[in-house]
């Protein structure tokens, strides 16, 4: 049977399970046990398999996922993060659109201690957009923002997708959390000006409003107390790294250390607050652990039926610029974005891209990155980017419809668009930072 025929059968196959409702993992499994009967041949496949999950799951690589998780679940349910919110806030006085600006640092904030974009959205939007609306903010200054800086969590260590993504295509997991944080951070700088220069030039979108004056010293000890200790936590995951000193293993094991000490010297850390914690993040890791186990027999299974080869042939047959193999690339990953889940993508995509990359030169963080910048806007997208659904949970029962959404929505999109071109013309951006520990 001819490669082509063989990757249509398996994509025709997977669209089909997901269809049906059920859950990614187990449709990616399934599809792995047919593949292994009939490539590998009956019960030897079945053997087979099962060491490749074993394989697929012991190993360091995956460690900090279940951390960066659980110190995203700690500062969630000890309040920490939602005080720290509430001084950002006493800073920004009487900026042009002070409610939207407080989303982009808030979405930045909660990068450092979620790693979750649903778990963002979902926070800042029930916290803000009520305070938005009371205040005459207009629908694409009040949603728009949130949805954009929500998905800052994949743009920003610690990033369990950034794990994940390493985890599947086989690509250093310390270098793509460092790579991706100046264009996490270009990205929310984008947000910031986007929204200053709108509010400026159409004030009726974020009408200016009296706040109470906080004095400098009250602003000042706030943030001595609750945001420059968070810089510890920031340090444990990231310079520890950058100096060489831990692996990205030990790094999410020092930082959950210092997220537990910092939350236990603020006394908010209890059983209660324990127990949210470790039964979200067992949830969680559960899921992305089956997961990666089905994505890498599915690797194996493209791999051995002679799909990724061909493909990989046929791509280096073109007579095109590879970059422009990069931004076809791309593109497929935005259209699904619009119908699957992220994780979905990254299974489906990853096994096929990845190995074309390598063959065409191009540096693996580098594409790591374009590539997480493509499934955050994925989260986003029309019709179906999980995060405009979350956005229409927390404002359900209001006059907002899902038009309202998908339209404060695209000024962001445009801006991750620009982070894209700005990162495909100036590589250094996402490789200077993992260039330092090498």
């Amino acid at each position: 049977m001819e490669w082509q025929v063989i990757l249509l059968l398996i994509f025709v196959g997977l669209l089909v399970l997901m269809a049906t409702g059920m859950p990614i993992g187990f449709c990616f499994m399934l599809i792995n046990v047919i593949g292994v009967m009939i490539f590998f041949g009956g019960a030897v496949g079945l053997e087979q398999l099962i060491d490749s999950i074993f394989t697929s799951l012991a190993t360091f690589a995956l460690l900090p996922v279940p951390l960066f998780i659980l110190m995203g679940e700690i500062m969630f349910h000890s309040g920490v993060a939602l005080i720290v919110m509430d001084i950002m806030d006493k800073w920004l006085g009487r900026l042009p659109g002070r409610l939207a600006l407080l989303a982009v640092a808030s979405g930045s904030l909660f990068s450092t201690l979620t790693g979750s974009s649903i778990a963002a959205t979902a926070t800042l939007g029930s916290v803000l957009v009520p305070s938005m609306e009371k205040r005459g903010y207009k629908k694409p200054m009040s949603l728009g923002p949130i949805l954009g800086s929500g998905g800052l969590a994949i743009m920003i260590p610690p990033s369990a997708m950034a794990v994940l993504l390493g985890a599947i295509s086989e690509i250093s997991v310390g270098k793509i959390l460092l790579a991706i944080i100046i264009p996490g951070l270009l990205m929310a700088g984008l947000y910031a000006g986007y929204i200053v220069i709108r509010c400026w030039l159409q004030r009726d979108l974020a009408p200016a409003y009296e706040i109470d004056a906080t004095p400098l010293r009250q602003k000042i000890i706030g943030t001595v107390r609750y945001v420059l200790p968070l810089g510890l936590v920031v340090f444990l995951v990231v310079g520890v790294i950058i100096l060489g000193v831990a692996t990205p293993s030990e790094a999410a094991a020092t930082g959950t250390l210092g997220t537990f000490l910092i939350v236990t010297l603020y006394g908010r850390l209890s059983w209660a607050v324990v127990k949210k914690s470790i039964n979200g993040t067992l949830k969680v890791t559960g899921m992305i652990y089956l997961i990666v186990a089905g994505a890498t027999a599915f690797s194996q299974i493209l791999s051995f039926s002679g799909a990724t080869y061909g493909l990989a042939n046929v791509i280096n047959g073109l007579e095109v610029s590879p970059i422009l193999v990069v931004v076809f690339m791309q593109g497929i990953v935005l259209i699904m974005g619009g119908f699957m889940s992220i994780i979905a993508i990254m299974m489906i995509t990853l096994p096929i891209f990845v190995p074309i990359i390598v063959n065409l030169n191009f540096d693996a963080v580098w594409f790591a990155t374009l590539f997480l910048i493509n499934v955050e806007m994925a989260a986003t997208t029309p019709p179906f980017g999980l995060n405009l659904y979350v956005m229409k949970g927390v404002v359900h029962g209001s006059t907002t419809t899902m038009g309202d959404i998908i339209v404060a929505a695209i000024p962001f999109l445009l801006c991750d668009i620009v982070a894209i071109v700005l990162v495909m013309a100036f590589p250094s951006l996402a490789l200077w930072l993992p260039g330092l520990t090498r």
